[in-house]
């Protein structure tokens, strides 16, 4: 059983660090986050230890729990910048997921319960999996994706590096969504999405810019304010 930090104290770390009592495949031994009022407190019974930072001193392995796969790719990179390779980055898949042949996970990659893969599926580093999502044959996820409970992904499909899905978004199968795209909760995607946009509705359609892949939002997470939820 391995020791584990979750960087981000907000609610994606309280769900994983649930999932990982419940499933027992590592030991949480504390909390990093960047701001100061959680230092030293409880979040979900674990210790906060201090900040995101700390984890280059020291020797556990690592799940980045930010909510947002911006800025999970910010603190990743933050810490790659302070000699932290991927070899310590930890990945978790509940015990109620179902993984069926030839799927893979890369590092940091976070599996809540009720997740379905069911064969060929190819996971990136730090994917985040929210409850109940149904990934089918062939579909690839690229690095930070991020898919909100309930998306169901038809055979085939391609995610972009840091899209996000909303909550019970499905998308036909051998369609491709570009990196950093939004889709909206509920939205049904009969076309492919280009990146760096947001679309939304049955059929899904455009509706701007992606919003989370402003320059401030990059500053602020590379100065530590990274506890995005």
């Amino acid at each position: 059983m391995a020791r584990i930090l979750l960087l981000a104290a907000g609610g994606l770390a309280r769900e994983t660090a649930s999932s990982i009592a419940d499933t027992g495949d590592h030991e949480v031994v504390g909390l990093l986050d960047d701001s100061p009022a959680l230092h030293g407190g409880l979040v979900a019974g674990v210790r906060v230890l201090g900040g995101i930072d700390l984890a280059a001193g020291r020797s556990e392995l690592l799940l980045v729990c930010a909510g947002n796969g911006q800025i999970r790719r910010v603190i990743v990179h933050r810490l790659r910048m302070l000699g932290v390779g991927p070899e310590r980055y930890a990945g978790h898949v509940s015990r109620s997921a179902s993984r069926g042949a030839r799927c893979s996970l890369g590092p940091g990659s976070i599996v809540l319960p009720g997740c379905v893969l069911t064969c060929d599926v190819t996971l990136g580093a730090h994917v985040v999996l929210m409850p109940r999502v149904v990934l089918t044959h062939d579909n690839h996820l690229g690095d930070f994706a991020t898919l909100a409970a309930g998306v169901v992904l038809g055979g085939g499909t391609r995610i972009g590096a840091a899209a996000y899905l909303g909550m019970n978004a499905s998308v036909r199968q051998d369609l491709e969504v570009g990196d950093g795209a939004i889709l909206g909760m509920g939205a049904v995607l009969l076309q492919d999405q280009p990146a760096n946009c947001t679309w939304a509705g049955n059929p899904a359609h455009w509706l701007g810019p992606a919003p989370h892949n402003s320059s401030d939002m990059q500053r602020h997470a590379l100065a530590g304010t990274a506890g995005e939820r």
